[in-house]
């Protein structure tokens, strides 16, 4: 024991002595600019932080589709567990909220900061100042809240205002009457507790027994329809369907229209307008326009605003990832377009028939194929990037040769198709036609 005493009255000396002479331990060093300038690059709401640098819708949607659809889906809606960014319009307030970019986050600054610290995926920081920004516009533009020609860069950024920034407020415990003192119940509480929210994404809640079954959700009421002929399309605005055609570029992804549009992840749209819904000829619809053709539906105006504003309201269903067009005046603008179709355009160009016979071998493209399932699916599942299996050969080879020479937009498809040869493609289209 003495000697544990004697210890402890040594140990309490040093420490009394170093608190009297408290100053440097001489431990360490002085850290550089440099090593702080690494760690400080945090983006206040205000957008003290931001670096120089700007960035457009355009070059966004390139850098987008490169390094983040794969996992956020080519419209911002999310593939499989990874997070949506667009759309979730008045969802907050729902039984299941879809938080985004558009529809949740208060300040772009959480997203500039967010894809330039951890963003893309594996590859952090990888990113140029202007790259970030130029994600962060293409975000802004799929969640409808600029222009397609819109620039961001630190000069205007404290110009931008998310939809639901007046939603947050500085945290008010402390004064808060609801986080007061609390008297706890400890006699004559209530003889039962009722449930009265579900955590039901998770799974957590328990069961009550004996409980009321859930009813079904309601479908939204069909359009009306008529039995008569669809009428004849209007007179077309031709300024307002050339402003919907810039618009489409975020359906061709999935549609084509034109004398050579083919069904893919999507139907043809030609002639859409005034047509009963669901019927497209050789395309398989879901359940809910199968449905909807059954009783009659047409897609007239009312019909079209109602599903491109919120595809999977509309028609509870659906197999379309499309989160919506939220603007009104887009709508309108690709209805109009829609209108404008007819079979004097070509989805793709023509190919040379000597490609088309290219017989390809089934095993090469079976080899081959396994860097088209990062992000295609062999089963056919289609969550956001379009299923690829059980295509018929030649028109994957079209497509592919779309690509290759740039007559389509996607630039990963685009890279992928100009480093493959005529008979790799073909090999490929012959693999995945076998797929079921």
């Amino acid at each position: 024991m003495s000697k544990f005493r004697d210890a402890a009255v040594a140990f309490g000396l040093v420490l009394s002595s170093g608190a009297a002479g408290a100053g440097p331990l001489d431990l360490g060093r002085p850290a550089a600019p440099a090593e702080i300038a690494a760690w400080d690059i945090d983006i206040r709401p205000d957008g003290v932080g931001l670096p120089e640098g700007r960035g457009d819708v355009e070059t966004g949607e390139e850098i987008y589709a490169e390094k983040c659809a794969v996992c956020h889906g080519d419209f911002g809606e999310g593939v499989d567990r990874w997070p949506a960014l667009a759309g979730g319009w008045d969802t907050l307030a729902s039984d299941d909220p879809v938080k985004t970019v558009g529809s949740y986050w208060p300040y772009l600054s959480t997203v500039w900061d967010y894809v330039h610290r951890a963003m893309p995926f594996g590859d952090a920081q990888s990113l140029s100042a202007d790259e970030v920004y130029a994600i962060t516009a293409y975000v802004l533009y799929s969640n409808d809240l600029v222009e397609d020609d819109f620039e961001l860069s630190r000069e205007n950024f404290s110009e931008i205002r998310l939809p639901n920034e007046a939603n947050f407020f500085m945290d008010d415990r402390e004064e808060s009457p609801l986080f007061g003192p609390r008297e706890v119940c400890m006699s004559d509480c209530k003889a039962d507790v009722k449930i009265t929210a579900r955590a039901r994404i998770i799974d957590v809640t328990p069961e009550e027994t004996n409980a009321a079954p859930t009813q079904p959700e309601t479908q939204p009421d069909a359009p009306e329809t008529s039995e008569t002929t669809p009428a004849a399309v209007p007179t077309l605005d031709a300024a307002l369907a050339a402003k919907g055609e810039k618009v489409f570029k975020k359906c061709k992804a999935c549609h084509q229209v034109g004398d050579k549009a083919k069904n893919r992840n999507g139907p043809v749209l030609n002639g859409i307008y005034g047509a009963p819904v669901g019927a497209v000829e050789g395309f398989k619809y879901s359940k809910a326009f199968a449905a909807l053709n059954a009783e009659g539906a047409v897609w007239d105006a009312a019909a079209l605003h109602g599903f491109l504003e919120k595809p999977r309201k509309w028609a509870k269903g659906t197999k379309m990832s499309f989160a919506g067009l939220r603007k009104e005046a887009d709508r309108a603008a690709v209805i109009e377009y829609l209108k404008s179709v007819s079979a004097a355009g070509s989805a793709d160009p023509d190919v040379d028939p000597a490609i088309l016979a290219i017989a390809g071998d089934r095993e090469y493209g079976e080899y081959l194929a396994s860097e088209c399932m990062t992000c295609h699916r062999a089963d056919g599942t289609d969550e956001g990037i379009p299923s690829i299996a059980g295509w018929p050969k030649e028109d994957f080879v079209i497509a592919m040769q779309a690509y290759k020479t740039g007559a389509r937009p996607h630039p990963v498809m685009r890279m992928m198709a100009g480093r493959l040869s005529d008979e790799e493609i073909a090999s490929l289209a012959v693999y995945f036609e076998t797929l079921d």
